[in-house]
């Protein structure tokens, strides 16, 4: 059995400062104004009429961008993450996938909660839940039985991968959301450096959004 931490990686490609993606919500957007004579090609004029869209609430003009994300995180996460339904999914499927074969190491990988210590006792009584569930998969594998059919022993922290492209502002709708306080650890443990991330690649977009 594998043990991994979870974590994202951003598949869309970013243009340097972000400066190619926000001329493009401006050249879209001052349609509405019909005030494309006020574009500068140093992308200050973006900057400013995209500040200008998110402080007015005109966020349906950022919905002409989206960006892709792949998170590798436990199946938990990934029910709550499906929830955002402005969006398009690809996940690792269970039904298909026999984590008894060469490809995936004949082991099942899971991601080790946030929440607990190493050293706890919770951490040991989790691990070994861990293992007993992966001996019981691999028993089913073993008495013929197909992988869709065995996955039901599969716990909630078994890893999963899954892709979401969503537009900007479904984004800005989703890190409100899942960086709260409110939000489960594990989902927070992804997001908020995803935040953080992305106010640096892609400023003014998600700058007005603070995780708590």
């Amino acid at each position: 059995m594998k043990i991994i931490k979870a974590g994202y990686e951003i598949l869309t490609a970013i243009s340097e400062g972000g400066i190619a993606e926000l001329q493009h919500i401006e050249k879209i957007g001052r349609v509405c104004y019909k005030s494309e004579d006020k574009i500068t090609e140093d992308g200050e004029s973006a900057r400013k009429f995209v500040k200008m869209l998110i402080d007015r609430g005109h966020e349906a003009m950022i919905e002409h961008s989206s960006l892709s994300v792949k998170f590798i995180v436990d199946r938990g996460v990934s029910h709550e993450l499906v929830r955002h339904r402005i969006a398009s999914f690809a996940q690792e499927s269970t039904r298909y996938c026999n984590y008894s074969k060469d490809k995936f190491g004949k082991e099942i990988t899971v991601i080790e909660p946030c929440f607990f210590s190493p050293l706890s006792d919770s951490y040991t009584f989790w691990k070994h839940a861990m293992e007993s569930a992966e001996a019981h998969y691999f028993s089913l594998l073993d008495s013929g039985v197909t992988p869709q059919e065995a996955r039901s022993v599969l716990p909630n922290s078994t890893k999963t991968e899954i892709t979401i492209t969503a537009n900007y502002r479904e984004w800005r709708n989703f890190f409100k959301l899942r960086t709260a306080k409110a939000a489960h650890p594990q989902m927070r443990e992804v997001t908020i450096p995803l935040l953080a991330e992305l106010k640096k690649k892609l400023p003014i977009i998600f700058d007005d959004i603070i995780a708590e």
